[in-house]
């Protein structure tokens, strides 16, 4: 399982990004997947999104504001362990925009985010919510730890947000240790101590 991960990480980095096709046809396949999906709109004192009712637990503490916001595609990647698909280990680039243009980020197991410019948050799930059947969690993580200069340098909280897709598959492996790989989209809000 580690080389695996090791794996997926090493192909992440060495893609300057996703070319604008792929990331445009995995977008539409996902939006077309899940029409009435959730959305948190942006509208909180601290720069924090609004979350529907039922996942107030995923708000984030006060006394931390907003930093930093990315749009994520990629796979939530499962392993079928001979009695169902393990834990999700992610492999998704982040985004500057809602276009998927501007590279800023790698998102891969740990949970862990690794920015261009050397930062690196590794982040511990701390609440979730699920407002909506058809996609992953929604997300509160907190930061275990940050290291590098950089946007995630000094990053307390995550949320995962606006998900669409990267659910286990619905029908069993076909034998141990086969991998699945499920398109997702999500966003990632980065939040910081205020001063």
């Amino acid at each position: 399982m580690k080389k695996l991960y090791s794996q997926e990480v090493s192909r992440f980095r060495s893609l300057p990004s996703f070319s604008g096709v792929l990331a445009g046809g995995l977008v539409t396949c996902l939006l077309l997947a899940s029409p009435l999906a959730a959305k948190a709109e942006l509208d909180g004192d601290n720069g924090a999104p609004g979350l529907p009712a039922g996942c107030g637990q995923i708000a984030v503490q006060n006394g931390n504001e907003l930093v930093f916001h990315a749009y994520a595609i990629g796979f939530q990647i499962y392993t079928w362990n001979g009695t169902n698909w393990g834990t999700s280990v992610p492999a998704a680039v982040l985004y500057g925009d809602a276009g998927y243009n501007g590279q800023v980020a790698i998102h891969y197991a740990g949970p862990t985010w690794e920015s261009k410019s050397g930062s690196k948050i590794v982040g511990s799930k701390i609440q979730s919510c699920t407002p909506d059947a058809s996609a992953i969690p929604w997300l509160l993580l907190k930061a275990v730890s940050t290291s590098g200069p950089g946007v995630f340098n000094g990053v307390t909280y995550v949320q995962r947000l606006n998900t669409v897709g990267g659910k286990a598959p619905s029908a069993p492996g076909s034998f141990a240790g086969q991998v699945a790989q499920v398109p997702y989209t999500a966003e990632y809000f980065f939040y910081s101590a205020s001063d």
